[in-house]
């Protein structure tokens, strides 16, 4: 008898030991499923290519959406598209040929953007200009008297040459650099400025070794430039988690650039800037659509054209596909370079006085934070704080081209997976506040380092 009462005595015990046991073994098998899927979505994104990967792309995030039973919010479906000026184009009518020898675009030269649109023909020596022929000009010795002198403009002085050598009857400008120095020439697409009076060519160093090895002899020449502005066709993806509450909350990645798809806009994804932000939006929509706090709506968005200049956060503020003002945005921008040198960093803390409240109970026990009051990054987050809306971005790359991970398979997945998770328990804390107050904070970031767990 004593026997059974033992048993029974302990058996509730046991049973909660086993719960235990199981509950954690789930949230193990959680945790290894949700980081396969950042990892194969940053994979599947960062492997498009060409022309086609925008469509590929959007095509891809939507099917998400559409699994998990979200909403679509924008203008057309779950799309809102929007016009991107991409800038001024040389077009199939810049030529230059020597001794009917056709040059290579961009390889061998290319025009300046303020460059007279015309066609010339002319007999030139490189190191003879004549009246009625183009000319050429070697900036070499410009740059070496003006190395140390800062308020030297080299694209003001050419401008002012051109002039010159146009009315002592130069037809065209052919300019290179027989230098050491850098010259950073190149054609500029945002270049509004007024042509000049001839046409202006810019030949590489490969340029001048090929075409004109020997400087004395003459060589005939035909060249012509013309220019279009490109007006490119962007799409946001828009999705909506519905609870039928007051106040939504924005959560946002660009989907856009930094592959080797063709066009100024690449949809072929690089593997952290930014198909980590991609990935890491999609599994927080996921636990959302789960378990979401129930005070707020979710609006994710993922931006296009935020490398053009943050142009699908500002299409969408302008032209937003809710009514009323987000209560708050949270932004993902290349998670996976987190390591011991590139922490994470969650900056806008400082646009509410929320945030400095939850921070210091909300955290992390995995990750070693970085808190910046700053919202004025180079992401899709400032838009929204401009409007003064109070804002996050969480990122762990530097703004040093080094600190970006161009390849799917060096990022750190878990890290990634541990962010998400911290994101969304930030959002379930900020639930209980209501309409978060808005502060506008200093253009200098103030940063606070946290420890693991701190």
């Amino acid at each position: 008898m004593k026997h059974w009462m033992l048993l029974l005595m302990c058996t509730p015990g046991l049973v909660l030991a086993q719960h235990k046991k199981k509950k954690a073994k789930l949230e193990a098998q959680e945790n290894i499923t949700v980081t396969q899927a950042l990892q194969q979505h940053v994979q599947y994104l960062s492997s498009l290519q060409g022309s086609n990967g925008e469509e590929m792309a959007l095509q891809y995030i939507i099917k998400q959406y559409q699994q998990m039973g979200l909403q679509p919010k924008g203008a057309d479906g779950f799309v809102q598209e929007f016009e991107i000026d991409a800038g001024k184009q040389f077009t199939g009518t810049t030529f230059f040929s020597v001794n009917e020898v056709a040059a290579q675009p961009v390889i061998d030269y290319f025009p300046l953007a303020f460059s007279a649109t015309n066609q010339v023909k002319g007999a030139a020596s490189v190191d003879l200009n004549e009246v009625g022929q183009p000319w050429f000009l070697d900036v070499k010795d410009v740059l070496e008297e003006n190395q140390d002198n800062p308020s030297f403009n080299l694209e003001a002085y050419i401008k002012k040459t051109a002039d010159k050598d146009q009315q002592k009857g130069a037809t065209a400008l052919l300019l290179f650099n027989s230098s050491s120095i850098a010259d950073h020439l190149a054609f500029d697409k945002k270049d509004l400025a007024q042509s000049l009076s001839l046409p202006v060519l810019y030949i590489t160093k490969e340029g001048m070794r090929k075409l004109f090895s020997d400087s004395t002899a003459t060589f005939n020449l035909t060249l012509g430039v013309g220019f279009s502005r490109k007006i490119i066709k962007a799409k946001n993806i828009v999705a909506y988690l519905d609870n039928h509450a007051a106040n939504t909350v924005v959560l946002g990645a660009h989907y856009d650039e930094c592959g080797t798809g063709e066009g100024s806009l690449q949809h072929n994804i690089g593997a952290d800037d930014n198909a980590s932000g991609t990935a890491a939006l999609i599994e927080l929509a996921r636990m959302l659509k789960k378990y979401a706090p129930s005070n707020n709506n979710y609006l994710i968005i993922h931006f296009s054209g935020e490398q053009e200049g943050r142009l699908g956060s500002k299409y969408w503020v302008e032209h937003p596909t809710i009514p009323g003002t987000p209560n708050y945005m949270v932004n993902f921008d290349k998670l996976g370079s987190y390591d011991s040198t590139h922490m994470l960093t969650i900056s806008g803390y400082g646009t509410s006085p929320v945030w400095g409240n939850l921070f210091q109970w909300v955290n992390d026990k995995s990750l070693t934070v970085q808190l910046d009051s700053s919202a004025c990054g180079m992401s899709d987050h400032e838009i929204f704080y401009r409007s003064g809306i109070p804002v996050l971005c969480f990122s762990a790359a530097t703004h040093d081209e080094k600190g970006i991970v161009h390849e799917w398979n060096q990022l750190n997945y878990p890290a990634v997976k541990e962010m998400v998770q911290y994101a969304y328990h930030i959002i379930q804390s900020a639930d209980e506040k209501g309409k978060l107050a808005f502060t506008k904070t200093t253009e200098r970031p103030a940063i606070l380092n946290r420890k693991k767990g701190t």
